[in-house]
């Protein structure tokens, strides 16, 4: 309540005059929460509150900026007080991609077809700009898939690993990460799935995005990963394939360095999956035992239905698809052999 008592001595001086309440809009997975400012008028506004013991907004203004700039619909800051850690945003509704999904899923095509064009708009923006950006380098990667033994199997399973699962598991995470770093760098929202993209009002591009504070410079197919093999909402693999190919022929129309191949453009988006669900089941498994966020539990399985499929698919994938049988008490009398 302190903090909300906050929001309100900032907001007043900046709105003379006006009658407004603050009412909660929502929160993510990190410390940040967001405030709706619901003015007499009908007017709104949408309230970041970014704690600055716990969170920094000034990665979130370098990126909405570059946003911006690219031409993708992103928050407008209307105010800001990074020292206290508040921005004062446009809105853009409460309707995300997930609801109207969910409500109505005839609509997929058009929708994924404009988020497809809004990541190539997002992924041409200049290496100048991008490279200022966090690398998603060796280290990043590695420390992302240590959250799969540390919080997925340590905690939520409570199970230690043999040495000789330790071992495959290392093995297993070099191969990963050496393919995902062979692909083509450009910029990655690093979280581009159906609950931070926002349905806009038929007069407006869609779709509206969120959530991009976290952005890196790294793999091209990152962000695919995160829109088509969402942890919130499964499609059929065939349609997603299809959209895949169409975000394949209209990345090579604007110049974007994809490969050349689909077949090996696949290849490097169902790896980069791999790295992404691991570290997925490991930070759903956090936000459960250490933050008490009991909501993510129940995306686990679509997750590691990812994960299973795209290791089965893939032979030098297969001791880790054992293992994962072994995790879950299916166990193998197998030699961990590449």
């Amino acid at each position: 309540m302190e903090r909300q008592q906050q929001i309100l001595d900032w907001l007043q001086p900046l709105h003379p005059g006006r009658t407004f309440t603050l009412t909660p809009a929502s929160a993510d997975a990190s410390f940040r929460r967001y405030f709706r400012v619901n003015f007499a008028d009908g007017q709104t506004a949408i309230v970041m509150d970014a704690p600055p013991d716990q969170e920094d907004c000034r990665p979130w203004l370098l990126v909405q900026h570059a946003l911006a700039t690219a031409g993708v619909h992103v928050p407008q800051v209307l105010a800001q007080d990074v020292t206290r850690g508040f921005l004062l945003l446009s809105d853009l509704g409460n309707t995300t991609y997930l609801s109207a999904l969910q409500a109505a899923p005839e609509r997929a095509r058009a929708l994924y077809e404009d988020a497809t064009t809004a990541l190539v708009h997002m992924q041409t923006i200049a290496q100048a700009t991008v490279s200022r950006l966090p690398a998603y380098d060796h280290a990043l990667l590695l420390r992302e898939l240590m959250l799969f033994p540390e919080w997925y199997v340590g905690r939520h399973l409570g199970l230690t690993l043999t040495a000789a699962q330790q071992q495959l598991l290392e093995r297993t995470f070099d191969r990963i990460i050496a393919v995902n770093l062979a692909e083509p760098r450009v910029f990655v929202h690093r979280d581009y799935h159906s609950r931070n993209l926002m349905l806009l009002d038929a007069h407006s591009h869609n779709p509206g995005i969120i959530d991009f504070q976290d952005a890196v410079h790294g793999p091209l197919s990152y962000d695919l990963v995160s829109l088509f093999k969402d942890a919130y909402l499964e499609w059929d693999e065939e349609q997603t394939l299809d959209w895949l190919v169409r975000y394949w022929e209209k990345a090579r129309r604007a110049g974007l360095p994809v490969r050349a191949d689909f077949g090996e453009f696949h290849r490097e988006y169902e790896w980069m999956g791999v790295q992404r669900h691991l570290k997925v089941l490991g930070i759903f498994a956090r936000l459960y035992h250490r933050d008490g966020k009991e909501a993510y539990l129940k995306d686990m399985p679509l997750v590691m239905k990812y994960l299973r499929t795209a290791c089965d698919r893939y032979r030098e994938l297969g001791p880790l698809l054992k293992l994962l049988d072994e995790l879950a008490g299916r166990p193998q009398s197998v030699a961990y052999t590449f």
